[in-house]
């Protein structure tokens, strides 16, 4: 081999290796702003006063709203008032989210009736999820009583200079921002600041509160540090990420016949058949086609829309029963009913496979693999 050639190669391995850490660590960012203004004395909790001038407030969330659940219009404003509130943007297809929500749900539970009000902004990644029903049926499938706006035009997600998901900004009953978080983890942190906002309120309000000391133990999602990451369809949402590894590559709103070449590469999907190339994801056209992915991970989710029926293959086997997911029936199959998340995957332990879904229904569409 050249020498021109190997050393092309280390920088495309080098430059892959970049890029995966730089994923993995914005998915862990967290930034944080929080005074808890109690003090501790012996004669008891005080009030300390902090200068708020530096602290940002809490946008209106009267505009731009396309729907309510869990709440009529009428009732959004009145809820909030002199509240501790928690907003928790998400959607409802963003697995990072869906591991959040029995957080939320516990919280919600807990101090609710001590002056908490959570809000879920419920802001798309997929055109798909802007259907209210579509979202309705996610809520009830998640068990979430709390009330969830709808931010299809992302108005509210703009207000807040939001750029992830999920996450979470802590309000005090003022309407000042004063904490933050991205992305999973730091359930003990947000829900100790949960606890010192609630304590602040009483104090400014006059409000007799038992204190609670403990925190929500629930087992937590164990991340492989190093995995393939989230791989896109669209060809809008792909902008960029190099990750469809067919030689046709895409050709925005036309169908196109992809044939899987012999050498795969991790970290990159490769389809056969004839798919039509969406903004946000490919939708099969022909009578059959497939998906194959090799990745490295513990846990492989797919996002698919349109009823039809996955047969999936791990290295060219049916799936065996240590790597199994949630969705998977017991004759290796994913039936995809509803525009969802489905979880193929779910291993303890993070390895290199080959994941290969044959599909035989013409109208399925396929949106995004997400791993952990």
């Amino acid at each position: 081999m050249r020498s021109e050639i190997k050393t092309a190669l280390m920088m495309i391995v080098l430059i892959g290796g970049i890029v995966g850490v730089i994923s993995i660590f914005l998915q862990q960012i967290e930034t944080e702003s929080f005074e808890s203004g109690i003090i501790q004395t012996e004669e008891g909790i005080q009030l300390a006063n902090i200068d708020k001038s530096s602290l940002k407030q809490v946008p209106q969330l009267d505009e731009g709203i396309s729907g309510y659940i869990n709440i009529t219009p009428e009732e959004l404003q009145e809820i909030m008032q002199e509240k501790v509130v928690l907003y928790d943007i998400w959607t409802y297809t963003c697995i990072n989210c869906i591991r959040t929500i029995p957080y939320i749900n516990a919280w919600n539970e807990k101090y609710a009736d001590n002056g908490l009000q959570i809000i879920g902004v419920h802001s798309p990644e997929f055109e798909f999820e802007k259907d209210i029903a579509n979202v309705q049926l996610a809520v009830e499938k998640y068990g979430i009583q709390y009330p969830v706006i709808l931010d299809n035009d992302k108005k509210i997600w703009d207000a807040f200079e939001n750029r992830y998901w999920p996450r979470k900004y802590l309000a005090d009953n003022e309407g000042y921002i004063r904490y933050d978080h991205i992305g999973e983890g730091a359930y003990e942190k947000t829900e100790k600041v949960i606890q010192e906002l609630l304590k602040e309120r009483a104090t400014v309000l006059g409000i007799n509160m038992v204190s609670a000391e403990s925190v929500v133990d629930l087992e937590e999602f164990e991340h492989t540090r190093f995995r393939t990451p989230e791989l896109y369809f669209g060809y809008e949402l792909a902008l960029g990420r190099s990750q469809l590894g067919n030689s046709q590559g895409f050709d925005p709103g036309n169908p196109v016949r992809y044939t899987i070449p012999e050498n795969l590469r991790q970290n990159s999907f490769y389809l056969e058949g004839t798919w039509m190339n969406l903004k946000d994801g490919m939708k099969l056209t022909s009578d059959s086609g497939v998906i194959k992915v090799p990745y490295f991970a513990k846990e492989v989710n797919i996002v698919g829309a349109n009823e039809a029926v996955l047969t999936i293959l791990i290295d060219g086997k049916p799936i065996t029963a240590d790597l199994v997911g949630t969705d998977v029936t017991q004759d290796s199959k994913v039936h995809v009913k509803n525009s969802d998340l489905y979880n193929i995957i779910d291993s303890d332990e993070a390895n290199s496979h080959t994941l290969e879904i044959h599909v035989n229904d013409p109208g399925f569409e396929v949106y995004a693999f997400t791993f952990g």
